[in-house]
């Protein structure tokens, strides 16, 4: 989401302030999942194409919504809601144009979103869809085509299809929770030694580092507990990591936040978790945030 994406920039980017998430570089789209996603305005081809249907049917559905909507709006913008009652459909199955990739949003997760359209993408669907795969095994792998296609929102079956179009630059590997798949490209960068942590990082609910599917999440939260505390059935928590590891969850009401460790943390980490929290880019927030500590 893009408040959340302010955090998962700040947690990587050096001088990030309260107003990075709305650079000109980058946008906001109906993703995989028909989630909101922040990405690159380079990367938009992927992030929305790559999830576009592979019937004709959903095709259909997609191309007649974007064109109705970009004919309603005329190059106007408009909250969603009202681009729904104009169109005479309900507002969420505007989700389904995005993966056209000719329909942008901005949403502060106040209000509603606002919808407008661009032009359509010269990129091939299918090129996107490969290059959306090459994009979740470098982030993702060791993983899986049945992962993918659960992230991606295209099921099972298509994920597999992908993968199986990439398998020339694929490597099988095995891991602790069974086989699995990896780019060829990034075989030494996964043997490489593991270099230094930054003492401490929060992460928001919704940030990449946390977006793992089924068996994968054994692989950065070994714990059963503890990945029920991390990927709860309902709103995800955010996830403190620190030195590497991801130690506990956070919550923030305001200005104030509630950390949850899953072991005993030093008084240096416990006061590094403050300073970055205290450090954190938040819009609307006057003075410090407060740590609360629930162990």
């Amino acid at each position: 989401m893009p408040r959340a994406a302010l955090l998962s920039i700040h947690a990587r980017v050096e001088g990030t302030e309260p107003s990075t998430w709305e650079d000109p570089s980058l946008v906001q789209i109906w993703g995989p999942r028909f989630s909101v996603f922040v990405v690159a305005e380079r990367d938009l081809a992927v992030f929305s194409l790559g999830t576009l249907p592979d019937d004709a049917r959903g095709q259909e559905r997609a191309r007649d919504l974007a064109g109705r909507l970009r004919a309603a709006l005329a190059g106007g913008r408009m909250p969603y809601a009202e681009a729904g009652r104009l169109l005479g459909v309900h507002h969420n199955r505007l989700r389904y144009a995005a993966a056209t990739g000719t329909v942008l949003i901005r949403w502060d997760g106040a209000r509603q979103p606002t919808v407008w359209t661009v032009p359509a993408p010269e990129v091939d669907a299918r090129e996107a869809r490969l290059e959306l795969a090459r994009r979740y095994l470098h982030i993702y792998g060791p993983t899986t085509p049945e992962a993918f296609g659960r992230w991606a929102g295209i099921g099972s079956r298509h994920g597999i299809a992908a993968f199986l179009a990439l398998r020339t630059s694929l490597t099988p590997v095995r891991t602790s929770v069974g086989d699995a798949w990896i780019l060829t490209q990034d075989e030494a960068a996964c043997r490489a030694a593991v270099g230094p942590a930054a003492p401490v990082r929060v992460l928001p609910s919704g940030d990449a580092y946390l977006l793992l599917q089924g068996a994968d999440r054994e692989l950065l939260v070994p714990n059963a507990d503890h990945r029920n505390a991390l990927w709860t059935p309902r709103v995800w928590p955010g996830g403190l990591l620190v030195g590497g590891e991801i130690v506990g969850t956070w919550r923030r009401a305001d200005a104030a936040m509630t950390v949850q460790p899953w072991r005993r943390l030093s008084r240096a980490e416990r006061d590094a978790v403050v300073a970055e929290v205290q450090s954190l880019p938040l819009p609307g927030i006057g003075g410090r945030i407060a740590v609360r500590w629930e162990d």
